[in-house]
C-alpha cells in the first residue's frame, strides 16, 4: 500500500499547508545499487541523505523499479519523502542520422531520458512490461559478452584470475548487471590477487599496456581508466550496443505516460571546457524541441555544471513553465556529498527554491496518482504548466503531512 494514501484529502492538505519549513533540502536524482551506484546498498543512501539534511530523495534507476519498495520503507523510517524515478537511454534515429548530440556527448542520437513520479506500487501495462523486459534481457547479453572478452584478455596477459558473470551478480550487483561492475570487479579481484601495491601496479601496467595513470588507492579514476583501456570503444573487451535494442525517444516517452510518471530530459548542459552539444547549445530551441516531442520536465545533475550555466539555463526554462529539478546522481564508485552543488559554486537560495518547487509538483502527482486522481500530466500526456504554482503548494503540503505523521511505515 502507497502511504500516501493515508494522508488527508487534498483539498484539506491545500487549506491548511500544513505548518513547516517553507522549503527543504532535496536530491531528485540518485542511483542505487540496483542499477550502479557509490552505495553500497539503499539504507546508506537514504541514511547518508538524512545525515545531510535531506527531506525529499528520488530514486533513478536505470531500466529497473526493483528498488522501490526498500527505498520507500527505508525513507520512511528516516523521515524522507520518497520520489520513485526511472531512468532510460534510447535512441533517436532522426538525430543519429543528422549527426546530433543530445545529452551523450559522444553517439549521436543517443538519449539518457528519466520519468519522475511513477506509480507506487509500480504497475504497467504488459505493453510496458515487456518491453522493460526486453531493455534488460538486451543490456544482459552485452554485458555476458564483454565478461568473456575481458576474461579472453585477462588470459592474454597472464592475469591471476578471471571473472563470471553470475558471481558479478551475486556479489556486486541487485540483478542488473552493468559495465561499470565489470570494472569495480577487476579492482577487487586485483586488490585480492596481487597483495602488494608493487604486484598490482605491475598488473595493471599489463593490463593497460603502460603504467596506469591513477594512484591506485583513487577508486573512481582508477575504475573509470578499466572501463576506457578494456569496456569502451576501442578496449579489448569492447562489445557495441545493438542499436535495433534501443527504444526510440517516443517509445520510452510512452512507457513513462504508461507507468504514471513525467516524462523528463536530463540536462547535461557545460563541461568543465565550456562545451555544451549540438542539442542543447540554444535555450530557446531547446525548449521548442522538447515542447514539440511533448516533454515539460527537465532536471540538472549541477555537479558536473558551472553555477553561471546552471543559473541561466535554471532561470530560463522555469520562466518557460517547465518543471525543474536536480540531483546527485551517484552513478560512480566516488561516494561525494548528497547535497547539490554546482562544480564551481554551491546552489543559492533562488536554486535551492526551483529545485525545491519542482521536487513538490512530484510530490503532488505522486499524492494524487496514489489516489487515482490525474496527477501533473493531462490525459493527452501535456504537462499541466499553468497548474504548475497549485501543484507546487500541494507537494509542499504533502510532503510536510508526510514527515509530520511519521512514522507510519508503508505496508
Amino acid at each position: 500500500m502507497n502511504i500516501l494514501k493515508k494522508l488527508p484529502d487534498a483539498e484539506q492538505l491545500t487549506h491548511k499547508l500544513v505548518d513547516g519549513p517553507i522549503n527543504h533540502k532535496v536530491n531528485a536524482h540518485i542511483h542505487t545499487p540496483y542499477s550502479f551506484s557509490a552505495f553500497d546498498s539503499i539504507e546508506q543512501a537514504v541514511t547518508l541523505a538524512r545525515d545531510e539534511d535531506i527531506k525529499a530523495l528520488g530514486i533513478n534507476d536505470f531500466y529497473v523499479t526493483d528498488g522501490y519498495r526498500e527505498f520507500a520503507e527505508t525513507c520512511a523510517k528516516n523521515g524522507i519523502f520518497p520520489l520513485f524515478n526511472i531512468e532510460f537511454i534510447g535512441l533517436n534515429k532522426e538525430d543519429q542520422a543528422n549527426n546530433i548530440r543530445l545529452n551523450d556527448p559522444n553517439n549521436p542520437g543517443r538519449t539518457y531520458f528519466s520519468g519522475k513520479g511513477l506509480n507506487y506500487p509500480f504497475r504497467a501495462s504488459k505493453k510496458t512490461t515487456d518491453k522493460l523486459e526486453q531493455i534488460f534481457d538486451s543490456s544482459q547479453l552485452q554485458v555476458k559478452e564483454m565478461v568473456k572478452k575481458t576474461n579472453d584478455y585477462l588470459q592474454s596477459v597472464n592475469a591471476r584470475f578471471t571473472l563470471s558473470f553470475y558471481d558479478l551478480r551475486h556479489r556486486y550487483a541487485e540483478n542488473l548487471v552493468r559495465e561499470r561492475h565489470i570494472a569495480k570487479a577487476i579492482r577487487l579481484s586485483a586488490e585480492e590477487y596481487y597483495p602488494s601495491p608493487e604486484e598490482r601496479l605491475e598488473f595493471y601496467s599489463s593490463l593497460f599496456g603502460k603504467d596506469p595513470e591513477p594512484v591506485v588507492s583513487d577508486f573512481n579514476t582508477l575504475e573509470n581508466e578499466i572501463r576506457g583501456a578494456l569496456l569502451k570503444a576501442g578496449g579489448h573487451a569492447f562489445v557495441p550496443e545493438d542499436d535495433n535494442a534501443f527504444l526510440s525517444f517516443n517509445e520510452i516517452r510512452a512507457m513513462i505516460l504508461d507507468a504514471g510518471g513525467i516524462p523528463t530530459y536530463p540536462l547535461l548542459l557545460d563541461d568543465k571546457n565550456g562545451h555544451f552539444t549540438d542539442f542543447e547549445r540554444s535555450k530557446k530551441e531547446l525548449a521548442n524541441k522538447l515542447l514539440e516531442r511533448g516533454v515539460f520536465s527537465i532536471e540538472f545533475i549541477p555537479g558536473r555544471n558551472s553555477y553561471e550555466k546552471l543559473k541561466e539555463y535554471t532561470q530560463y526554462f522555469y520562466n518557460m513553465g517547465f518543471l525543474v529539478t536536480y540531483g546527485t546522481e551517484h552513478n560512480t564508485p566516488s561516494l561525494t556529498p548528497l547535497t547539490v552543488a554546482c562544480r564551481d559554486a554551491a546552489l543559492d537560495d533562488e536554486l535551492k527554491q526551483v529545485s525545491y518547487n519542482g521536487t513538490c509538483v512530484i510530490a503532488a502527482h505522486q499524492y494524487l496518482q496514489a489516489r487515482n486522481r490525474e496527477g501533473y500530466i493531462n490525459e493527452s500526456g501535456h504537462g499541466k504548466t499553468h497548474e504548475r504554482k497549485t501543484f507546487e503548494e500541494l507537494g509542499h503540503a504533502v510532503i510536510n503531512q508526510y514527515l509530520k505523521q511519521l512514522p507510519i511505515g508503508y505496508e
